[in-house]
């Protein structure tokens, strides 16, 4: 029987597509599978839906069973976070000529170099650098990638890391630097946070001749911005090893740009730049750099430059292209098979919208809120707020002396309509009973004085 929704599903169509490769049967086709990997059995799932109107109120029952972030107040960040994306970034990204074209090719079309072009020159402004790769699949996978790119350049087989990292980002970094056992693994080793700031322990960072780069992130995953970095990044250039900073883009209209702090590889998320949660989706990582032709010939990602056709036009071109995995295939510098380049258009709408001063009043609000959310959350009793004169936008509440858990605590908001803090109890043991809460430009004082409310109710 054909499938309902599925084009040249008929037998006859089948049949034809058979006669023209030239076999009988599409066994034939998978002969080189040995038997014993195939399964015959059946896959288990019900019976399609052949009815559009059926299967349309299935997913929507289904759909309807998530709970998001507008039918309830959400307080989490940690890797993905909730901020304002204007009407006008949705539909310039939604247009049909930036959706359909082929993003992974070399050639140009319909605008796409020039929208990749402008989401690099601009990202390169906001963070300092002047060279901007197009972005990888998340920031892990860029933090992965600039490591890699330091123990090449630095023909050194050692990163050192921040013990405060976000377990899942310091996972990719691992398998990007590969196991001890593999071909040229790189060593990752954690240096410890000094628990009175919530800072790099900066006595601890022990470089030494093996030392390719030191990693470090402003604001960190717990919400505090690194004091100690151009400190570090002047130690690591006396010892001939690289900085590598990981940064929240939408800080930087009121933090200091990377490149002033003496960042030798810039790294850090691309969602917080006119992207919505999309269930944890919608991420992307950016590279950046000095424009120095030792940093260009190790990025593994695509590139777009100005060039002069042989008219003497100007026009948008890809550069390096042949040492990424688009162009030499298993020859590139690192495998880059995934392809998050349509929101680059998103990014570069997003960030021409704001301008420096709409960074620089995004950042003032985003401070804003997030100080007086930490202020009314420290005033219930039992809860203390860990660091709290150097965040962001995401904090440390520590809910310990409240004799609840996290988990607890996160299940009584929940009945108020608000997801609570991500719990770091399982990751930072040395926290105890913790949650990291953020707070971003979208947040109201109605908003945080109804989480201070709940949260006595739930504690009471």
């Amino acid at each position: 029987m054909a499938h309902p929704y599925m084009p040249n599903s008929t037998a006859e169509a089948k049949a034809r597509m058979l006669a023209y490769v030239g076999v009988d049967d599409v066994e034939e086709l998978f002969e080189q599978i040995p038997a014993d990997h195939v399964s015959r059995s059946g896959n288990g799932l019900a019976p399609g839906i052949r009815s559009e109107a059926t299967l349309r109120r299935r997913v929507r029952t289904l759909v309807d069973r998530n709970d998001d972030c507008v039918g309830n107040l959400s307080f989490l960040g940690a890797g993905t976070w909730q901020h304002h994306v204007p009407a006008v970034v949705d539909e310039i990204v939604g247009r049909s000529e930036f959706l359909t074209p082929v993003w992974g090719t070399p050639s140009s079309d319909l605008g796409r170099n020039q929208a990749w072009f402008e989401y690099a020159s601009m990202l390169g402004e906001l963070l300092g650098m002047d060279f901007v790769g197009l972005p990888v699949y998340s920031w892990g996978a860029a933090a992965g990638n600039a490591l890699r790119m330091a123990a090449r350049l630095t023909g050194r087989g050692e990163v050192v890391v921040p013990a405060s990292i976000s377990p899942e980002r310091l996972a990719v970094i691992r398998t990007y630097c590969g196991l001890a056992e593999g071909n040229q693994p790189i060593a990752v080793r954690l240096v410890d946070v000094d628990p009175a700031t919530g800072c790099v322990d900066v006595s601890a960072l022990a470089l030494d001749a093996d030392t390719a780069a030191v990693y470090l992130e402003t604001p960190n995953h717990l919400g505090v911005v690194e004091t100690a970095t151009a400190e570090i990044a002047a130690a690591c250039r006396a010892n001939g090893t690289e900085t590598v900073l990981g940064v929240d883009p939408v800080s930087l209209g009121l933090l200091a740009a990377p490149g002033d702090l003496g960042a030798d590889i810039v790294v850090g998320s691309t969602q917080p730049l006119g992207v919505h949660l999309h269930a944890g989706g919608g991420v992307g990582g950016f590279i950046a750099t000095r424009d120095e032709e030792r940093y260009a010939r190790e990025y593994p990602t695509l590139q777009v430059s100005l060039a002069e056709t042989v008219r003497g036009e100007r026009t948008f071109g890809m550069a390096l292209f042949h040492q990424t995995s688009y162009g030499s295939r298993e020859d590139g510098n690192d495998w880059t098979g995934n392809s998050v380049y349509l929101w680059t258009v998103a990014n570069a709408v997003y960030m021409a919208l704001l301008g420096p001063e709409g960074f620089a009043e995004l950042g003032r609000t985003i401070l804003s809120n997030a100080r007086y959310a930490a202020g009314r959350v420290a005033e219930v009793d039992g809860v203390e707020v860990r660091w709290p004169d150097s965040f962001f936008k995401e904090f440390v509440v520590d809910l310990t002396a409240t004799g609840r858990t996290v988990a607890e605590v996160n299940a009584g908001l929940r009945e108020h309509g608000i997801f609570g803090g991500k719990d770091l109890s399982a990751d930072f043991p040395w926290l105890g009973q913790s949650a990291l809460f953020c707070v971003t430009e979208i947040h109201t004082a109605d908003d945080i004085d109804h989480l201070v409310q709940a949260l006595k109710e739930v504690l009471s």
